[in-house]
């Protein structure tokens, strides 16, 4: 509080809680003024009334010192809190910077366990307990954890510590739908006890210790989700952070910087933590560490050295390998499948329109992101083109038929379509998965689209297909029959539904990608649903990834791998090579990036000289 009553400088948070608002007293409306030019997101909303991006404020908290009333600056107490919690966490991380041997020994003769609380039952690896112990030393963290490798057990074990030690009383996850199964399995099997947990969509729980949100349910849920988080000391964790990656700027973002503040630790858990480079991460390190964090990403990747980088991010994070997880490696391999005459008629026509087209509409991203989901249909089967997406798709894959004008080459090939013999990537698929059905193994298909999806099940229907989509009404029935029924050999579904949050590998050790986009963080996501821990270590898992040649196929492997490669060297793991990379929310339609828009422009571009 200011002293003597009087305040002529009043900072707190506004009511979307991403700015602060600062409130001058009127014989002070010149120094605001000046105080608003200091800040590089500072708006005046009136004479007394200033607005100012959280990140901004905290990234320029020497600008405060400059009023010339220090006596007269008062903070609400959650903004204070905010400062002062993320100055704890940036002091911390110089120590480790400067010391990291010495931290480094501290936290290996930690004992863990006795920190975690009586109540406290399930096992931990011992790359586990590391994380834990390094989570602790921070006022909030990041686990960067690749997918698979236990992340939730590791984070109710920083709550239970947390609540154990009396700082938090209560838990908010907000997490995927297809994570809620395993939370409510962790919920259960880590405690003696197990924690009352409730989702959102239940309705209000006064007895409930856990809530769990999902990221679409955000928005519509923000008044009670903070008065929840302000009723008693709490902790939110969210899971599959990289949902929220566009920050502030995106609906899932804002949401989040507005709860962060109202919980005494936040907590973010991802093994994609930059799907398209610095920027992603930036967001994801402002959420729990706000001024800071984003700061010291910015500066770590400015001079393009992810070597340096990566020595610097580390005390923000901390990330099991997947060497560490002990797993039997994977046995990986792309299918080069060569199109049928007509096929690739088809699409080199599509690509010559595209290609007609380019020039108009190369300053619209969504216009030129719609072609390249296109393409990636007729790369798979030109059929898709003339139904167009379903309306289960997600909103960025969404697109009508195909307008092709009459008497133009492309539309008098899609006349042809109905005697169109089967697609090649879809003959390869069925093939496989007969394969493996005979030996008595289980196939995982995966395609982008829903329409491929409902195709390949009524291809598939001699082998008893569980389908999982955006429209299926009950997914857990689905999976269960894919788990436990013996005649049920394929499970055929979509990453954008089911690439997080599920375990399969009980049960089944095949994966085949009919076809892929360019979201290489979700790809990652999809392959480690049957990669995990737990698996036991003479297990054969086998991924196959169809493509199609001289297709946008073998463009979307170059770009997956490209991203692969920035992570690999920024996280300072070379095993995220081996197989994928790192993703999340798409940024246009079909989640292509401006690096990805280029490939595709010069793909069409050489397919129309081909031609």
């Amino acid at each position: 509080m200011a002293e003597h009553g009087s305040i002529t400088l009043r900072l707190a948070f506004d009511v979307s809680r991403t700015r602060a608002e600062l409130r001058a007293s009127e014989e002070r409306r010149a120094d605001l003024v000046g105080l608003a030019a200091r800040f590089r997101t500072g708006g005046q909303l009136g004479p007394t009334t200033l607005h100012v991006d959280i990140e901004d404020l905290l990234t320029n908290l020497h600008a405060i010192s400059t009023w010339p009333d220090h006596q007269g600056v008062e903070w609400a107490p959650e903004l204070r809190e905010l400062v002062l919690s993320s100055m704890r966490d940036a002091e911390t991380v110089k120590k480790q910077l400067d010391a990291p041997d010495a931290l480094t020994a501290d936290l290996e003769s930690e004992d863990v366990i006795s920190r975690l609380g009586p109540d406290w039952i399930a096992p931990l690896t011992s790359f586990q307990k590391r994380d834990i112990a390094k989570l602790l030393t921070l006022q909030h963290g990041a686990s960067f954890s690749v997918p698979g490798a236990g992340k939730t057990r590791v984070a109710l074990g920083v709550y239970s510590a947390m609540k154990t030690a009396g700082s938090v009383r209560r838990l908010m996850v907000v997490s995927p739908k297809s994570a809620y199964e395993s939370w409510n399995y962790e919920t259960g099997a880590c405690f003696a006890s197990p924690m009352r947990t409730t989702l959102v969509e239940a309705g209000r729980d006064q007895w409930a210790e856990v809530l769990i949100v999902n990221y679409e349910r955000l928005d519509k849920s923000l008044a009670f989700l903070a008065a929840w988080l302000r009723e008693a000391p709490s902790m939110i964790i969210l899971d599959e952070a990289h949902r929220m990656k566009l920050g502030a700027r995106g609906k899932y973002g804002a949401a989040c910087m507005a709860l962060g503040p109202l919980a005494r630790r936040r907590l973010i858990l991802t093994g994609t933590p930059a799907p398209n480079g610095a920027k992603d991460l930036e967001n994801l390190l402002g959420f729990v560490w706000p001024g800071y964090g984003q700061r010291t990403v910015t500066q770590a990747v400015a001079g393009g050295d992810l070597a340096h980088a990566s020595a610097v991010l580390r005390p923000l994070f901390t990330r099991t390998t997947k060497q560490e997880l002990g797993l039997p490696p994977v046995t990986a391999r792309v299918t080069r499948v060569p199109l049928t005459p007509l096929h690739d008629e088809i699409y080199q026509a599509l690509a010559g329109d595209m290609s007609a087209r380019a020039e108009v509409s190369a300053g619209d991203f969504a216009a030129l992101g719609k072609s390249a989901l296109r393409l990636l249909m007729a790369a798979t089967n030109p059929s898709l083109l003339l139904e167009g997406s379903s309306k289960y798709e997600p909103v960025e894959y969404r697109l009508p038929p195909l307008d092709a004008p009459p008497g133009g080459s492309l539309y008098e090939l899609l006349k042809n379509l109905s005697d169109y013999e089967l697609s090649p990537k879809y003959a390869e698929a069925a093939s496989i998965v007969a394969a493996n059905a005979e030996r008595g193994r289980k196939t995982l298909v995966w395609t982008t689209f829903v329409r491929s999806l409902t195709s390949l099940a009524k291809l598939l229907e001699g082998f008893g297909p569980a389908v999982v989509h955006g429209g299926t009404p009950d997914r857990e029935e689905e999976l269960r029959r894919f788990r436990k029924d013996p005649d049920c050999m394929v499970l055929i579904s979509n990453p954008a539904t089911l690439g997080e949050g599920i375990s399969l590998h009980q049960v089944c050790h095949d994966a085949v990608y009919v076809d892929r986009d360019f979201l290489a963080g979700r790809y990652l996501q999809s392959l480690d649903r049957i990669h995990r821990l737990g698996l036991a270590a003479d297990v054969e898992t086998r991924v196959t990834v169809l493509a199609a040649e001289q297709t946008i196929d073998e463009v979307v492997e170059v770009r997956l791998q490209d991203k692969l490669d920035f992570m690999s060297r920024v996280l300072d793991d070379p095993s995220v090579q081996q197989l994928a990379d790192l993703q999340e929310a798409p940024s246009i339609v079909g989640g292509l990036d401006t690096a990805d828009i280029r490939a595709v422009l010069k793909h069409i571009g050489r397919q129309e000289g081909e031609g």
